[in-house]
């Protein structure tokens, strides 16, 4: 059995566009994917096809896996071979867990490797407009957790040691104990007009940030209702993102959109909304795949010299028909002097990728158009006209090219099914 390994893994912040290189090549080759709850979705979607995935997060109301139980987890399928990513949000050594895990493994004897992360105060430092150093104003950075192991004797956060002049202090999971922690502060000496910045869902296009001042914060994010996650800021630069915030003015920041195109085909569409600030949820309703039946491909391929025209109707029946025809012949100009027919722009882009001339675009992307520039361009009467399409393509197209005599071989590589959204952690 060949040797597994065991990769601890920060998935970043929370946006999906700042996990690292070295992470997203990591996640795309793995076998097994262990990851926590705050991972963002379009993370998870760059695993390969059979990766197993297993969700150990925690949250609110919910049953949590043991830290044991998954540490035993991760070196049971290390064990089989398998090479294993466990991703965690933020960044796997700053109130991650990943030492303890780090431990277990080398205690049994498992190769890893530890993959940073870039942590939350650093995501909500940066998209709340707040620098978490400055020369003139913040020579020291404070990172300290608000929630304690429970099993402790005794809080170990020595609030009272904390520098009160020329810092930054950024609390983590303390919204829940952010009155005890503001008194703690103040009784260390910190000013009552200090300022506060609170940063929920940092870096993602549904952040929202309260501010204020050490005084009145509690208040503040109550009428605010502030939950978790979040990032308390304090210290004089927490008062400086009403200058220099960029995210909140994006357009399209604050705002949550539910993409249900396929898995494949939401990529440029969700890249495009979240470069407009806004927070996208990828919830694919179909699948595509390839779907190619052996007999017709062999008989169209046989017969490909003796067509008139390949008339593609979407964007996948050119992808997936180019994938079937590049397993048979090794060169383009095996297609020989076979017209090219597209349905629309995004199908016609699609072609170009592969260095074909199209011969012909409708004005208007639909069936109908195409089948009338068609009929249009000459008489297609006895013209041999192959029709690339999918399981649920329409037979408009068919059936007007048969009115006007063609003979016409429909060839389907791909098939549209309901997605299975029980497993989907978008969901």
């Amino acid at each position: 059995m060949p040797k597994g390994s065991v990769y601890l893994v920060g998935a970043g912040p929370g946006n999906p566009g700042l996990i690292t290189v070295r992470a997203k090549e990591l996640i795309e080759s793995c076998d097994t994917l262990i990851y926590d709850s705050l991972v963002h979705p379009a993370v998870l979607a760059l695993q390969k096809e059979k990766c197993k995935q297993i969700f150990v997060g925690k949250k609110s109301g919910c049953h949590s896996v043991p830290q044991a139980e998954i540490q035993s987890l991760i070196v049971a399928e290390a064990k089989e071979g398998k090479r294993v990513v466990r991703l965690k949000g933020g960044d796997p050594f700053i109130f991650g867990r990943g030492s303890e895990e780090a431990l277990f493994l080398r205690q049994e004897g498992v190769d890893f490797e530890i993959v940073p992360g870039i942590t939350a105060a650093i995501g909500a430092g940066a998209f709340s407009g707040t620098p978490l150093t400055q020369r003139s104003s913040s020579s020291t950075l404070v990172i300290v957790t608000g929630h304690e192991d429970p099993e402790k004797p005794e809080i170990s956060v020595d609030w009272a040691n904390i520098p009160r002049v020329n810092s930054t202090v950024c609390v983590y999971m303390g919204v829940s104990r952010l009155e005890p922690i503001v008194a703690s502060l103040m009784d260390a000496g910190f000013e009552s007009d200090t300022a506060v910045a609170c940063v929920e869902w940092a870096t993602l296009g549904c952040q929202r940030i309260c501010r204020g001042i050490l005084d009145t914060i509690c208040r503040e994010a109550k009428d605010f209702k502030l939950k978790s996650p979040a990032v308390i800021i304090i210290g004089e630069n927490a008062g400086m993102g009403d200058v220099i915030s960029w995210f909140e003015s994006q357009p399209l920041q604050g705002r949550c959109f539910v993409v249900t195109r396929s898995q494949g085909q939401a990529s440029e569409l969700s890249e495009k909304l979240e470069k407009l600030g806004a927070e996208v949820i990828g919830l694919p309703l179909i699948s595509i795949s390839k779907s190619v039946n052996e007999q017709t491909r062999d008989d169209v391929f046989a017969e490909l010299a003796s067509y008139d025209w390949i008339v593609f109707s979407s964007p996948n029946g050119v992808r997936y028909f180019f994938d079937t025809f590049f397993e048979k012949f090794d060169d383009i100009r095996s297609l020989g002097f076979i017209r090219i027919a597209a349905v629309g722009k995004s199908t016609a882009k699609e072609i170009s990728k592969f260095y074909v001339s199209i011969d012909l675009i409708p004005s208007e992307a639909n069936a109908e158009s195409l089948a009338d520039a068609l009929v249009a361009t000459e008489s297609l009467d006895s013209a041999k006209v192959l029709l690339v399409t999918g399981n649920l393509g329409r037979d408009v197209l068919l059936k007007k090219l048969e009115e006007a005599r063609a003979i016409v071989d429909r060839f389907e590589v791909y098939r549209t099914d309901p997605t299975d959204l029980s497993s989907d952690p978008a969901a």
